[in-house]
């Protein structure tokens, strides 16, 4: 039986003993928090969002196999970036469920946004992660405008009040939906001067009513190039004098090491060693799919990717020869009104498809082919241009008005993270 009081990070007891890695395997984001601004090799910063390395799911298991080799006391694995777990879902479930199958008694655990973790909760259930952090900044969406510049949900963009209205409806059920299921549920609050830090002991109090078990308060790190760079850090002593408001209502957290998204060892010592592994495991060359030498693509003429995968009657699929693309057959999906057997007969029909490119997909069909083998990837453009991306390995831009969410000069604009 898994012993909970060894994550570190929810209990102070456990953080000289228990170590804990953070397996930076979603590099997307979601939402644009006016506080960050995400750099992937920064090896001389401590802060979320950032990681030397970004790995795919399998090097993650060969890394965790090499860190608990030099690191017995390992007991948790995380997911927390260096973008959202849950912007990045199929990477993130795949990784747990490959650590899960490997090291059946390690803790698990993820730290969201709570903005899309909503349809995958009953699978974390599933899959045992026992611990979730969501970020929550404020129940005020006048509030939450002046910290998130744009929310991207359901494929949609939200910019002011009603990004605030959306990110927040959505941490509210998911963290109702957890604490019905009897998950350990964290929540994080960055500690804003001038914009939130008066509404702190207010979100302290309607997160203890929703049942949440631990509130980390995290004082703004002032980053460079972000609308909050000016901002002067809340002094240490304040800080404390909040911490004490906060246990008013439930638990604070008060050892916190404001954790990079590959943080590995123990809380605020974390490994060198440990980052040497990392490095390694992205180097390692992961299986190519040869046996899975196909690409399915929801087209409705064979040129574009342009169709949703529920409306789709037929599947062209297609393989990479010496001479360019070539199709190799168009294949019937299967009836609707099925449910999910649908989507079950599908991965059947594709299993020699490594990848699947799509114009839309919803979450319960994304899953079962991911589960497959089939990573789905939903894009609109082009079929040799998604082609190209499988199997070279070539950036994937979209036909996708994107100008509206981008956050700087070298951004790609498409809100799906800086990445």
């Amino acid at each position: 039986m898994k012993d909970f009081t060894k994550h570190p990070c929810f209990n102070k007891g456990a953080h000289h003993t228990n170590a804990r890695v953070h397996l930076p395997v979603a590099p997307q984001c979601n939402v644009k928090c006016n506080y960050c601004n995400r750099k992937f090799d920064c090896v001389n910063e401590s802060r979320p969002g950032v990681t030397s390395n970004v790995l795919q799911p399998e090097q993650a298991l060969e890394y965790v196999k090499n860190l608990k080799n030099i690191m017995p006391e390992l007991t948790v694995v995380g997911i927390a970036g260096p973008g959202d777990p849950f912007a990045n879902a199929e990477k993130t479930m795949k990784t747990l469920r490959l650590v899960k199958e490997e090291f059946p008694d390690m803790l698990l655990c993820v730290s969201t946004n709570g903005l899309n973790v909503g349809p995958y909760i009953d699978e974390l259930k599933e899959l045992d992660v026992s611990h979730v952090t969501v970020t929550l900044n404020s129940f005020r969406p006048e509030t939450l405008e002046k910290i998130y510049g744009w929310v991207r949900y359901d494929k949609r963009g939200y910019f002011g009040k009603s990004a605030g209205e959306v990110l927040l409806e959505k941490q509210v059920a998911a963290i109702k939906k957890m604490k019905s299921l009897d998950m350990v549920v964290k929540v994080n609050s960055i500690v804003i001067p001038g914009v939130n830090d008066n509404e702190i002991e207010e979100v302290a109090e309607k997160i203890a009513e929703m049942g949440v078990d631990l509130m980390n308060t995290i004082p703004l790190f002032p980053v460079k190039d972000t609308p909050f760079e000016d901002l002067t850090e809340p002094s240490s002593e304040w800080m404390k004098a909040l911490r004490q408001k906060v246990e008013t209502y439930l638990p604070p957290m008060s050892h916190c090491a404001r954790c990079r998204a590959d943080a590995a060892g123990l809380l605020g010592k974390d490994s060198a060693e440990a980052a040497q592994l990392l490095s390694e495991a992205a180097k390692l060359t992961i299986n190519d799919g040869e046996e899975r030498p196909y690409v399915a693509v929801a087209s409705m003429e064979g040129i574009l990717v342009n169709q949703h995968l529920g409306e789709a009657d037929r599947i062209h699929v297609f393989k990479e020869t010496p001479n360019g693309y070539k199709l190799v057959n168009i294949r019937t999906t299967p009836d609707r009104g099925i449910g999910d057997k649908r989507w079950l007969e599908l991965a059947d029909t594709l299993n020699d498809c490594r990848s699947m490119l799509v114009g839309g997909i919803g979450p319960k069909p994304s899953k079962i082919l991911s589960k497959s083998g089939i990573k789905v990837i939903e894009m609109s453009g082009m079929i040799d241009q998604g082609l190209d991306h499988v199997y070279k390995g070539t950036e994937l831009r979209t036909l996708c008005k994107s100008e509206v969410f981008k956050c700087g000069s070298g951004c790609t604009g498409n809100a799906s993270g800086c990445g």
